[in-house]
């Protein structure tokens, strides 16, 4: 069958692969609802409530990029795997972080179609040709266990500085470069995309997004895995599409394997373009299937949002009391697990979170007090107002100098070792999640730092020259006075949310016995006047049947729904105050 990935994806493989897939988005459907529901109802809820968020911040929060906005072109060497050949192309990223590849300069100006287009979320970059061999065996589970060393590197470099991209069920991007600061530029770039692609769809604060994360979740919980999932990255086709994938994957190694002759080298390219034939087929069903969820969940909502909004007092009287009841229920269990199993570790996990994580932000405010301070300097010897603007211009690029900014960066990279001894204790393997959401902090508060500096310096700018270093300086100092505040509300904002991620999926584990759908019913039962009704809600909460019971009264259906989703959630929010966080 030779090295060609092509000829392994038969029809009667590419049939399997899609029933498996449509049997998944069946099975992910009822949680996908029953979180869409949830959602809304809480959705509308804060809408009649009018709630706010009321995290305070001392600095401006800068305005997004302008759409198109480039932030990096530049001619390069990329392998292209079609011919199994290096090309020069001319590479652009822009600010939706996709690495876009032309045939030259002249055919991006003129707007041609790009030869190639790479959404690197969940990849890592590397930038030798032993970490990428190392990284690309652990993900070619050889059935040979061949012994055979490869003679040759898995890609002949025609320049003395690589790139490799690494990317689960994708080809792998390979890109070379004649400078050392070429290759240090693109490559932190590229982690830049990285960390954005995997954590801006989980900071949407739409509905339908924290449904989708939510709904993830349970799936996931109902399988016997709790915690957080390396693969929640990307946006939701790609994650969902991931989750189908880690359910084919046994089975294309089983079946597909042992069928791969050649070389190792061979097999793993092979190997490699398989996997992203079955993904791609994967994500085209996985995207029509999941968008027709969403539209049939849009349609139902619709349709009941105005019984929503006037019942809201009598849904959220329902939710509060289920609530109590489930807090009473779990207190004491939980309690005793965070005391036995989470409370005497809290410390030492702490203590070893605050090290890097305040390094890093530390370093941040040095370096844009570096820059600010270079920036006075020049002006103070040339007088020159043109050049101090031109300075100031740069000064609002730096969150944006990947080269620059990856020392602050550098600082986080610690947080795996230094947690280390705890991954077993609390089977959290996926501490770069941790690392990569703390870096997007940093990026975002140097955005702020460097934005409010120039809206507060600006007017000054306008006055006698020779006053304007004076300003310089009362402006920095200001921003760094506001810079500090909103760097400890971030920091405690992290050290609370990787405290949760690392040791509640512990507690959770823990009270899998006590926390079962049939004990919410028997409390329902004895809240409703209609227990037969609720009791279909529970078993069955799918929004179609809400919208049909026209006959009955349609309240409590809306209340069981939005408390059979935070049922979950309110234990959630009581373990975090049971940890009792308290960063300094």
């Amino acid at each position: 069958m030779g090295g060609s990935a092509s000829s392994q994806l038969d029809e009667g493989k590419c049939a399997y692969i899609r029933g498996k897939t449509e049997a998944s988005i069946k099975n992910f459907s009822p949680y996908y609802s029953r979180q869409y529901s949830v959602a809304f109802c809480n959705h509308v809820r804060s809408e009649v409530e009018q709630q706010r968020d009321l995290t305070s911040q001392f600095l401006k929060t800068k305005p997004p990029l302008e759409p198109g906005t480039v932030l990096y072109e530049a001619e390069l060497s990329q392998f292209a795997e079609d011919i199994r050949k290096w090309k020069d192309r001319y590479i652009v990223i822009k600010d939706d972080f996709a690495v876009e590849s032309y045939e030259s300069k002249e055919a991006y100006q003129r707007g041609a179609v790009p030869k190639s287009r790479i959404l690197p979320a969940g990849g890592k970059v590397l930038t030798s040709e032993e970490e990428y061999s190392l990284l690309s065996d652990k993900h070619f589970p050889d059935p040979t266990a061949s012994s055979e060393k490869n003679s040759q590197p898995f890609v002949l470099l025609p320049k003395a500085f690589p790139v490799y991209l690494w990317q689960p069920y994708l080809r792998h991007g390979y890109f070379c470069f004649h400078e050392a600061a070429e290759q240090q530029k693109f490559s932190a770039l590229l982690n830049d995309c990285i960390r954005h692609l995997n954590h801006d769809y989980m900071k949407q604060t739409t509905f339908e997004a924290q449904a989708f994360l939510e709904a993830v979740q349970f799936f996931r919980q109902e399988k016997g895995h709790y915690g957080s999932w390396e693969m929640t990255t990307g946006d939701e086709v790609q994650v969902l599409s991931k989750l189908v994938m880690e359910e084919l994957l046994p089975t294309l190694q089983t079946d597909l394997l042992p069928k791969l002759k050649g070389k190792k080298n061979d097999r793993k390219r092979a190997w490699f373009g398989l996997l992203e034939e079955a993904y791609n087929l994967v994500q085209h069903q996985v995207s029509e299937g999941l968008n027709a969820l969403k539209e049939e969940c849009r349609a139902l909502t619709k349709d009941l949002e105005g019984t929503i909004r006037s019942d809201m007092d009598q849904i959220v009287t329902s939710k509060n009391f289920l609530t109590g009841k489930i807090r009473a229920m779990v207190a004491q269990p939980a309690e005793q697990c965070c005391g036995e199993s989470v409370q005497p570790f809290l410390a030492s996990i702490l203590e070893e979170l605050m090290g890097p994580v305040s390094s890093g932000f530390s370093e941040v405010r040095a370096l844009f007090e570096k820059e600010v301070d270079e920036l006075s300097q020049s002006f103070h010897a040339t007088q020159d107002s043109a050049q101090l603007k031109e300075g100031l211009q740069q000064l609002m690029k730096l969150p944006l100098d990947s080269v620059k900014m990856e020392p602050c960066y550098t600082k986080v990279t610690l947080l795996p070792e230094r947690l280390l001894d705890l991954q077993s204790r609390f089977r959290f393997p996926h501490v770069d999640l941790v690392v990569q959401r703390t870096q997007n902090y940093m990026q975002e508060l140097m955005e702020n730092a460097v934005f409010t500096f120039e809206q507060l310096l600006s007017p000054y700018l306008q006055g006698e020259a020779s006053r304007i270093p004076v300003a310089i300086e009362k402006v920095k100092l200001r921003v760094l006075k506001q810079y500090d505040y909103d760097s400890s509300t971030i920091r405690k904002k992290i050290f609370q949310e990787a405290l949760i991620q690392i040791t509640l999926p512990t507690v959770q584990k823990a009270l899998v016995s006590t926390c079962k759908p049939e004990t919410l019913v028997s409390i329902e039962k004895k809240r409703t006047r209609h227990p037969s009704q609720t009791l279909r809600c529970l078993e069955k909460p799918s929004l179609h049947r809400m919208s049909s019971q026209k006959t009955q009264r349609k309240w409590p259906v809306a209340a069981c729904l939005l408390i059979l989703g935070s049922t979950r959630r309110s234990f959630r929010n009581m373990s975090s105050s049971s940890l009792q966080i308290i960063p300094t």
